[in-house]
């Protein structure tokens, strides 16, 4: 009997073998091949270098319209990242939630969980999204006349704006919250969350957390009844039980699916073209139409969404082995 060896996630090794050959080739452009190879690299992707010519509403990477190409596609991925994190987050929260719930012998939660989630996955997410930001544009009160949420939120069509940590001249920390204040037109001051920006953190991650509150039903469903009569006769209270015993032998089932919901929402971050959210594949489509390089966009939103789905699997499968079984075979 030898202890069972846990081997390398897949996803690492797709990237260790991307970057072996990225190195090649550049070790290796002064032979003709290759050197061929990168002069039309370097005439199909030279655009890159040029000025976008467009601005981008909204981002925490600052570009305006003089700025490269480069610069402009770094800031819809950094904007697809700002938008699936957040997302990602409350969808596994509020999944979690719905999961349990769905479990529960409280008869109204149970129908209420059972009713958001067969209703949300059952619903086109593209569709969602086009009704929130409807919801969020046209339903909501002016910005002149804000509703406030909890104290320094403010919520209208123009957005969201809450309080935002600043931090003054020649300090390394935020030394001061920022608060909003509403005005006779808008609201200013704090951080300010845009339609677009709400509507596709909002509508991934409640359409995500219906697929994960099944994803969590299942998991906790696969832990044997012995385990939790277990920790029934232990003395246990059931918010002990859920959290002691059952979710963490429940993780086993839920992690491996739980990555392919997490890919899918970064990937289907991608819809926010449809809001008018200034990520990534709008980035590339703004630049397709000024320059007419329609393969060379789409090859690096390809590329560059690869990545982001090789890094996420790399993660979530390095998570997998820590919370595996352990034992021998």
């Amino acid at each position: 009997m030898k202890p069972a060896r846990v081997n390398a996630p897949a996803a690492l090794w797709a990237l260790l073998a991307f970057a072996v050959a990225a190195g090649a080739l550049w070790l290796l452009r002064g032979v003709p091949g290759v050197a061929t190879l990168w002069a039309w690299l370097g005439a199909q992707f030279g655009f890159l270098q040029q000025p976008a010519g467009f601005g981008i509403a909204e981002g925490w990477l600052a570009f305006d319209s003089g700025d490269s190409y480069t610069r402009a596609f770094a800031a819809g991925l950094v904007n697809t990242v700002r938008a699936a994190v957040p997302a990602a987050v409350l969808a596994v929260l509020l999944g979690t939630l719905l999961g349990i719930g769905r479990l529960t012998s409280h008869l109204l939660v149970r129908a209420l969980c059972t009713a958001y989630v067969e209703t949300l996955r059952n619903v086109p997410l593209l569709v969602q999204l086009l009704m929130l930001y409807f919801a969020l544009t046209h339903l909501l009160p002016d910005s002149t006349e804000p509703v406030q949420l909890l104290p320094g939120w403010w919520l209208s069509k123009g957005g969201l704006s809450l309080p935002w940590p600043v931090r003054e001249d020649g300090a390394f920390w935020p030394s001061r919250l920022d608060w909003p204040e509403p005005t006779a037109f808008n609201v200013i001051g704090g951080a300010a969350l845009s339609p677009e920006y709400l509507t596709i953190v909002l509508g991934l991650s409640l359409y995500t957390a219906a697929f994960v509150a099944e994803i969590v039903r299942a998991g906790i469903g696969s832990v044997a009844v012995g385990q939790k009569l277990a920790a029934q006769a232990l003395g246990m209270q059931p918010g002990q039980q859920l959290r002691i015993v059952v979710l963490p032998q429940a993780l086993r089932v839920i992690v491996p699916a739980l990555t392919n919901q997490l890919l899918s929402l970064v990937k289907n971050s991608s819809l926010a073209v449809a809001v008018g959210y200034p990520e990534l594949v709008s980035v590339a489509n703004t630049s397709l139409n000024s320059t007419g390089r329609a393969f060379e966009c789409i090859a690096i939103v390809m590329a560059v969404y690869l990545v982001l789905s090789l890094l996420i699997s790399a993660a979530m499968n390095v998570y997998n082995a820590r919370v595996a079984l352990r034992g021998w075979r």
